[in-house]
């Protein structure tokens, strides 16, 4: 039986894609603050929660991250940068998942394909920021964006036939995006949870260390 870890499972796409794992007959483990005590952004507490496991897990998937926390909202305008507000976040969105990395990636199998993949933004593009604004978050989503990508390169030296990727969900109707989707298209969880792992399943060696969007278009850095 195929195994799976989920960090950020009490979350609106955290449910879905446990959900959606399990009515494949895939054995989850789902890890989240909220129902574990899982502190991403302590050390000791990523590795207290994962040095508890044994795997092989074929698939760890890290979808913790907000865009607000403590009631600090994206910048419209660099004037409103508050350096504890950016910290925040890069503890929360890049450090997180890189401890989980850290702590994780000895959960993976070597002798068969498995999938690293955590939660990214398209925002968090460089190259696709045509829009400005949202300092704190978009640097936070481009950090993590290349701790996978390096990842991925120490990856494929111990685990040949692992891939290690960030994703973009599009934006999904929960309470993360509600007060932001504005005009743009929403899916509900479900909806998602079913595209991420749909690409996920066709993702090959060759394309370990990329970001993906929920069509599995590759998204620029």
């Amino acid at each position: 039986m195929e195994k799976a870890l989920i960090i950020g499972s009490s979350g609106g796409i955290g449910r879905a894609l446990v959900a959606a794992l399990e009515t494949r007959g895939v054995a989850v483990t789902g890890l989240s603050r909220s129902g574990d005590g899982l502190d991403v952004t302590d050390e000791a507490s990523v590795e207290a929660a994962l040095g508890l496991l044994t795997g092989p897990y074929d698939l760890i998937f890290v979808v913790t991250g907000a865009l607000e926390i403590d009631g600090a909202e994206p910048e419209k305008t660099i004037k409103a940068l508050s350096a504890q507000a950016m910290m925040d976040q890069f503890r929360l969105n890049a450090v997180g998942p890189a401890l989980v990395m850290k702590h994780g990636l000895r959960l993976l199998p070597r002798d068969r394909r498995a999938v690293f993949a955590a939660m990214s933004a398209r925002v968090g593009s460089i190259g696709d920021n045509a829009m400005g604004g949202w300092y704190s978050y978009r640097t936070a989503k481009a950090a993590l964006n290349q701790v996978i990508h390096t990842g991925a390169i120490e990856l494929a030296r111990t685990h040949k036939q692992a891939i290690c990727v960030t994703m973009h969900p599009g934006t999904v109707a929960t309470k993360f995006t509600e007060k932001y989707a504005g005009r743009h298209k929403t899916v509900p969880p479900e909806e998602a949870a079913q595209n991420l792992l749909r690409v996920l399943d066709g993702l090959t060696t060759d394309q370990t260390g990329g970001f993906f969007d929920w069509a599995g278009k590759e998204v620029p850095w």
